[in-house]
């Protein structure tokens, strides 16, 4: 079974001031930084690359 990233993608982005704001579909929800001035879109992805990919867009290194 693959590996779900989620709880760890968002524990970075909670250490690094992200909250989880109101918005998003389905699977994905929306996180804004601490000034609401970025947006990402957290999936429940189990790649690795996707996971990546959204630290990547939050300012934050890779971490998978």
């Amino acid at each position: 079974m693959a590996r779900d990233y989620y709880d760890d993608v968002t524990h970075l982005l909670r250490q690094a001031g992200w909250t989880k704001t109101l918005g998003g579909k389905g699977s994905h929800e929306k996180w804004t930084d601490a000034n609401r001035k970025r947006i990402v879109i957290v999936p429940r992805s189990k790649s690795r690359h996707t996971a990546n990919e959204v630290l990547k867009q939050a300012g934050l290194p890779k971490a998978f």
